[in-house]
């Protein structure tokens, strides 16, 4: 094997996450740095929690919020009409 052309290797490397989960581990870096772990991913946790890039959820739910109150004023439009129909049919 040819002498120093591997990088350094760290038995003791300090992985911290967002969270403040850290644990060790080997590497050729002695510090990583991640935004999620075991410990707070939603598919290990359990939890339904939305990993947000750059406002894309949040606007979605505001897009999902627009329609449904237009589909809930189409609705009550639509029920005035039938009222006033069956009103109109019944004199």
């Amino acid at each position: 094997m040819k002498q120093e052309i591997h990088p350094k290797y760290y038995p003791e490397a300090v992985v911290r996450c967002a969270c403040g989960n850290t644990w060790t581990t080997g590497s050729t870096v002695e510090e990583l740095r991640t935004d999620v772990c075991s410990a707070c991913h939603p598919f290990f946790t359990g939890e339904q929690r939305i990993v947000d890039t750059e406002g894309r959820v949040d606007r979605f739910y505001r897009r999902l919020q627009q329609a449904s109150a237009s589909q809930t004023e189409n609705q009550a439009v639509a029920q005035e009409l039938e009222e006033t129909e069956n009103s109109e049919q019944a004199e």
